[in-house]
């Protein structure tokens, strides 16, 4: 009696498709079960009255949390940082505030975050910096005796800065060493007609200073010199007066 063989080919196709099956399986009930442990970056705001105080330093944009909960509240604030809203820290006392109080951060994540365990904030200290925010008005004024103007002209006319004065905002050690006004220099090689264009300030390049305009509109006319300067004549040479003759 002959005994039939089994002819069918193995079908890769399959066995992956129930291997992926069975780690799918695997992975959602994982995802299902309590206990897990993760650091997360969280987002975070801070809250101070920007109109009087400005920080010297950047501030952090996340903290790094230790966070525990089943396995679809860490995927959703591991994976998805970006659909979390940040949690408010409120500076109280900006110029006095050097650290992030991690204990006061701490309970206001575990406000936040309602889904999940907040255990610490992972950072022992967090730097941070601010200064009172200041505004100084400069005054603008050209730089008249670096023109570089074609031979035999002159400038003919008054000099006219649009706008005359800029603001410049900042952390007040910044703005306080600043002068009050400032030589706008004129580019330009051998001017020989009316000059109307505009001049780019790079003096504040400060991360911190904010200026209110960077940009100045200058102008004036040039004029032509058709018959030389005179020369001015020489101061006479006083004379020696001559010794008085004894009788």
């Amino acid at each position: 009696m002959t005994i039939p063989q089994n002819n069918r080919p193995f079908q890769p196709t399959k066995a992956l498709l129930c291997l992926g099956a069975a780690a799918l399986f695997w992975f959602l009930s994982a995802l299902n079960k309590t206990g897990y442990t993760l650091n997360v970056e969280y987002p975070i705001r801070f809250v101070y009255n920007d109109s009087l105080f400005v920080p010297i330093k950047p501030l952090p944009r996340t903290v790094r949390v230790n966070v525990s909960g089943d396995g679809w509240g860490l995927l959703r604030h591991s994976w998805l940082p970006f659909r979390v809203d940040p949690v408010d820290y409120t500076v109280a006392n900006p110029l006095q505030a050097s650290v992030i109080n991690t204990s006061s951060l701490t309970a206001a994540l575990a406000e936040h975050i309602k889904k999940l365990h907040v255990n610490y904030v992972v950072a022992d200290t967090v730097e941070m910096g601010f200064d009172r925010r200041m505004t100084k008005t400069i005054q603008l004024i050209p730089d008249s005796l670096h023109i570089d103007l074609a031979p035999r002209y002159l400038v003919s006319s008054v000099i006219n800065l649009t706008p005359h004065t800029i603001q410049v905002e900042g952390p007040a050690r910044l703005v306080r060493g600043i002068s009050d006004t400032l030589a706008v220099s004129i580019p330009g090689k051998r001017i020989a007609d009316n000059y109307d264009n505009e001049v780019t300030l790079n003096h504040f390049r400060h991360p911190l200073l904010r200026v209110s305009t960077d940009r100045i509109a200058v102008s004036f006319e040039v004029g032509e010199l058709l018959s030389p300067l005179p020369t001015p004549a020489p101061a006479p040479v006083p004379m020696k007066p001559k010794p008085a003759t004894k009788r």
